[in-house]
Order: structure tokens, then sequence, then C-alpha cells
């Protein structure tokens, strides 16, 4: 009876305390998180209050009630994406007037000019190695530029929220890829965005590229940037994009010992990547993919000179022999 006792008191012990400790230790781990967010972070989160959302909700003076509204697609922003992408660190008004601090915001404010790229990189020895003065020229010669002038900025591209430059080291070539073009999709894709700067009906990418054989591995393994935008080896990316006339077309320009593929796609680790060797030509494409006229193996060009020498040369003697025999 006494043993009955013990585990009862035990049980009830437990069951008034556990919730308590439990408690406890969940808003002492909430604490520790808060104060592992850093100052700017903190200040961010004023701002991500109705920015994270696809609604905001104020205190309607006039009915004395609490209004809500609907946040425009483009002004939500997404926390996890935004703390994984390069710009983390920042404050949103590292970039924003800090007149936003105050709701409602100012038209002042909203019509001011947004920061772009080269106002925080430009000049800056830590960036030098990416040539973002150079890069502001070529954007400034490419059609995106010269057609739509100050509507189309860096961030029609490069949302500043979410980017994020790390695919540029990935040696997963299909990745680099996909990661880029999908930056091209997002307006060429999408309707609404293409028609912030063009009236034009956005036009089809699969029926404009109809003429490409093996479309979809094309689209797989190169980047709409290789056949649209002017290669300049002293950058990274090209940013020069060329009217669609002169788009490449030629087959020869990627499949060819001189592929532009290298001057652009294989640009960024040429030095990286591992050499294959055993005789083929641009053997740093076999670390992706073979591509046909531009990983021809000398060895094989050898071989198949050699077999065509050989063969030539059985048919000369037959037919010597046939008319020999012959007379």
């Amino acid at each position: 009876m006494k043993k009955t006792g013990k585990l009862l008191l035990s049980f009830v012990f437990a069951l008034v305390f556990t919730p308590y400790v439990s408690l406890n230790s969940i808003a002492q781990g909430n604490d520790q998180a808060q104060e592992k967010k850093t100052a700017n972070q903190l200040e961010n989160e004023k701002c991500l209050g109705c920015h994270a959302h696809n609604k905001f909700v104020y205190d309607n003076t006039v009915t004395s009630a609490k209004g809500k509204h609907k946040m425009e697609p483009g002004n939500v922003i997404n926390p996890d994406l935004f703390y994984n992408s390069n710009h983390k660190k920042f404050k949103c008004t590292d970039c924003h007037p800090a007149g936003f601090q105050v709701w409602p915001h100012s038209a002042a404010d909203r019509m001011e000019a947004k920061n772009i790229c080269i106002d925080c990189h430009g000049g800056d020895e830590q960036y030098a190695k990416f040539h973002f003065e150079e890069i502001e020229k070529q954007f400034a010669l490419s059609v995106h530029s010269t057609k739509h002038n100050e509507d189309f900025t860096c961030f029609m591209c490069h949302e500043p929220h979410s980017y994020k430059i790390s695919a540029r080291s990935d040696s997963i070539t299909k990745n680099i890829v996909a990661y880029d073009n999908n930056i091209c999709l997002s307006c060429h894709n999408n309707i609404n965005k293409y028609q912030l700067i063009s009236d034009k009906p956005n036009p089809n990418i699969i029926d404009k590229h109809e003429w490409l054989p093996n479309q979809a591995r094309h689209f797989q393994h190169v980047r709409c940037i290789e056949c649209h935008a002017r290669q300049d080896d002293s950058l990274l990316v090209a940013h020069n994009i060329q009217p669609k006339e002169k788009a490449v077309k030629l087959c020869v320009e990627c499949h060819s010992k001189n592929s532009i593929l290298l001057a652009s796609l294989y640009h960024y680790n040429r030095t990286k990547m591992k050499a294959v060797g055993f005789g083929f030509e641009n053997d740093i494409l076999l670390n992706s993919s073979y591509v046909i006229g531009a990983n021809r193996n000398e060895y094989l060009n050898v071989v198949s000179i050699i077999i065509f020498i050989l063969a030539l040369a059985g048919i000369i003697t037959h037919i010597s022999l046939r008319i020999f025999f012959k007379k």
C-alpha cells in the first residue's frame, strides 16, 4: 500500500510540475533565440510585421476599428529567402529611405528612386573581382537598357531580397543553367511581370525556338545568355543582351573546337575543373556533358584516318587486281 501511495504521489507531482518546467524551458529557449538575433534583424521585424504577409492590419482612425488591406505581391518579402540571400546582414533602411520606418509611408518616400547595385558595389575593392563597373557599362549597351531605359534596372533580374550568387560556385553545371535561366524566365514566362515594361504580348519561348534541334536538352544544358548575349572574357556573366536578330543560331558556334561555351558557361571555373585528358579537345566540358564537335578526340581522329586510308587502299587494291586478272 505504501508503494502504491508513493507512485500516486510521483504521478501527481509530474502532472503538476512538468507543464511548468516545459513552458519555462520554451520561454528560456525563445529568450535565447531572441538574443541571438542581430540588431538589424530586430529592426527588420518592424517592416516584416507587414511585408512578410499577404495582408496588413492597421487602426482605422475614422471608424475606430481594425482595417485590413491586401499587400501588393511585389511588396511581399519571404523572410526565409531574405535571410539566406547575399543581403541577409542588411537592415531594410540600408536601401530604403529612413522615412519608411513611419506608417503610413509618405508619397515622397515611395516615389524616391531606389539604390541600384553599383551604388553599393561600385569602387569597393572587396568586390573588385566581380567587375561591377564593367557590368554596368555592358548592361547600358544591352537591349534591356536601350529599349526600356530607366524602367529596366538591376532588380528586374536580380531580386535584392532573395538574390544569392552562391550558384556561381556550384560544380554542377546543370544547377547553374537552371538558376540563370529561371532569371530570364521570371519575365519571359510571366506575362504580369513582362507587361510592367512592355505592352507587347509575351512571346512563347517554345514556339520561338522551334528551329533549335533537341530543344529540351539545350534548355537543360545551356543558358539563354550563351546565345543571346555578347560574351566578354573579363566578366563571369555576360550582361550585354543582344536584340533577337543578333542571337547565335549557328550550331558551329558551340559545336566546334573554338566553342563559345568556354568563354561563357564554363568560363567561371575553367581553372577549377579537372581536365579529363585522354586526347579530348575542350575536355573541361566533359565534366558536365559531351558536346558534339567541341569534344573531338585526337586519338580517335588518327584512328579514323588510318581506317579510312586502309579502306581506300583495300578498294584500290581490289580494283587493281580485278583489272590485272581480267587482262
